[in-house]
């Protein structure tokens, strides 16, 4: 291959590269840009999940096929820990590589392969770009994709692989849970420590998500004993939002109208439609007692009616839900 040189339109390529990051036609766009400044014939993201401790492959071209195995085989090489260690891309064939790259880039016709650790400019690592070619790559493509790397490492970002939930206020602390029940940050929101930590939650957002409910909104009370007002809201998680998620999200908060425990837990139980004697059964009450509860309920509330109550307590959040 011709050596390669840099002019005032490849600039523009790196730049472009950027951008599509950034906003534009995402890991495809980029690499049509990059295409333009390094000769290759197919490319492969592969996102490290900080979640799971393990790579995967997310977006290719000009292969026929991703083998999912591969990603975590090649993490297995002594050719990844020079990567990670140097920061600086790999080639292909070279001592170390030879039996990966007969089994996954010489069977497609690929006679040259180069692998960059992807990092971004904060230091955190997100995965793996490789390349592939038919004939060598020019001696400075290393320099170049280790140039555009930081701004490619966005594509394989997984914490950042969150629909940003509409409507939850800042000062919420919140985990993104999928079916499976793992745990992801929510860009935006600090984590919540009560959230990630309690082993009920993540069956809690799979029950969730398995509901038709757009969203809920109550009263949590953590493992510490304290009160939080809580929020669920349906969101994508993983690569581009493509798994069935949830948000779970949280901020410390006692009890409003100075309800008690127990009074929250009658007007849970009226808002759920239950009757007085179904109240006492289900709390181990006597009817007499739920009925006293109720009246301080009414007065603290301001309303005359179980239907006001209800109406009063769903749209400010007010009943309680458990993990």
């Amino acid at each position: 291959m011709a050596e390669i040189t840099l002019d005032v339109c490849q600039l523009q390529a790196f730049a472009e590269v950027g951008y599509q990051v950034a906003g534009g036609s995402g890991a495809h766009g980029a690499m049509a840009a990059l295409r333009r400044v390094v000769p290759l014939d197919a490319y492969e993201f592969v996102a490290f999940d900080p979640a799971t401790g393990r790579h995967h492959s997310v977006v290719s071209d000009g292969h026929r096929r991703i083998d999912r195995d591969a990603a975590e085989e090649y993490a297995g090489l002594e050719a990844y820990r020079t990567a990670m260690a140097t920061r600086a891309p790999v080639r292909m064939p070279e001592p170390g590589t030879e039996r990966y790259f007969r089994r996954h880039l010489a069977p497609y016709g690929w006679r040259a392969g180069l692998t960059a650790p992807l990092f971004l400019n904060e230091g955190r690592y997100t995965g793996l770009l490789h390349l592939a070619a038919k004939d060598a790559f020019p001696r400075l493509t290393g320099a170049l994709v280790a140039a555009v790397s930081p701004m490619l490492a966005h594509v394989t970002d997984l914490t950042r692989c969150v629909i940003d939930p509409v409507g939850l206020p800042t000062d919420f602390r919140a985990v993104a849970f999928d079916r499976r029940g793992t745990r992801r940050e929510v860009p935006g929101h600090e984590t919540s420590a009560a959230l990630w930590d309690d082993p009920a939650m993540a069956g809690f957002a799979r029950a969730f998500i398995d509901s038709r409910e757009l969203s809920r909104h109550g009263r949590w009370l953590g493992r510490d004993g304290r009160w939080h007002e809580m929020r669920l809201l349906r969101a994508g998680v993983g690569f581009q939002g493509a798994l069935q998620g949830a948000i779970a999200a949280e901020r410390p908060c006692p009890l409003p109208y100075d309800l008690t425990g127990r009074e929250l837990d009658v007007l849970t139980r009226v808002a759920a439609g239950d009757s007085n004697p179904q109240i006492a059964a289900a709390l181990v009450l006597s009817v007499r007692t739920v009925t006293t509860h109720l009246e301080h309920i009414f007065a603290k509330l301001g309303c005359d009616s179980r239907t006001r109550l209800t109406t009063k307590a769903l749209a400010e959040g007010l009943c309680r839900l458990d993990a």
